[in-house]
């Protein structure tokens, strides 16, 4: 490992943040890079550079001297493959040597989920890049899986009878760590990051009530009623498809894939959907 700083995008996020408090804990020289360093975690051994996606000059003075990256993906917009390109070609510019890019499990052109055909798109052009590269490819987070529960204490979305093996957060940034202290072991590799199984909602709702202890219920909506109850959102059309297609790549078994990744690159099993959530 050389003294070139671990650079790690997205820091004032969820996913970012755990992986820059992991860093900073093992006292590996890291460089934050995000849109507003007033809300950067103040870590030690960690600097922080400005630079949003889609401003290439910036990320270019970011990532300069850096030889490791971890592009955590940007957030859900109609142009984020457009940023996500630009990224890629400010990280080349900048004489980056190896981007670690979070993804999405089974991205795809053809995916079920909307989204996960961004990420293709992404992960076509890093591999085009020049630089070596490693793509960490989540399922769903199982930290989320409590979101999705309405007030009405109901899990609702068409995804049948389908199962999804979600991952824990904190084990996607344990993989991430592991990726970015050691990348050259890791270059070239694909990894599909997920949970310990895969659980249909029936039985994440009976988990989660026992979990949460409150009840709550799935209930299996056509794609009709899905559209139907997410149109008082006013969200716009391209996000509406992203919802519900994350139900249809569920009952599909586009997400039901157990891998064997998470313990592979930490050392410990995946965490179950009680240990993401408590």
């Amino acid at each position: 490992m050389g003294t070139a700083p671990i650079v790690v995008t997205g820091a004032t996020g969820r996913l970012g943040g755990r992986v820059a408090r992991r860093l900073a804990e093992l006292d590996q020289p890291q460089r934050l890079v995000v849109r507003d360093p007033g809300r950067a975690p103040r870590l030690a051994g960690a600097e922080v550079a400005q630079a949003s996606y889609d401003d290439p000059a910036a990320v270019r003075r970011a990532l300069a001297d850096a030889a490791t990256v971890l592009m955590v993906s940007a957030a859900e917009t109609p142009d984020r493959v457009r940023q996500h390109l630009a990224f890629v070609d400010a990280a080349a510019a900048a004489g980056v040597e190896h981007l670690v890019y979070v993804s999405f499990y089974g991205a795809a052109p053809d995916a079920t989920f909307t989204l996960a055909r961004d990420h293709w798109a992404t992960e076509q052009h890093l591999r085009a890049s020049g630089m070596r590269y490693t793509l960490l490819r989540d399922n769903l987070y199982a930290d989320f899986l409590p979101l999705m529960v309405g007030e009405d204490g109901v899990l609702r979305g068409p995804a049948g009878d389908g199962a999804v093996a979600a991952v824990a957060q904190d084990d996607i940034a344990d993989a991430a760590v592991a990726v970015l202290r050691e990348p050259a072991a890791h270059a070239g590799s694909t990894y599909e990051l997920t949970g310990p199984e895969a659980l249909t909602l029936h039985e994440v709702a009976r988990r989660l009530s026992a979990a949460l202890g409150r009840s709550i219920d799935y209930h299996a909506e056509t794609v009709e009623e899905a559209y139907a109850s997410r149109a008082g959102y006013g969200a716009p059309d391209w996000q509406v498809d992203a919802w519900v297609s994350t139900y249809l790549a569920i009952a599909d078994g586009s997400l039901a894939g157990v891998s064997t990744a998470i313990a592979d690159l930490t050392g410990h099993p995946a965490r179950s959907l009680e240990q993401a959530i408590g």
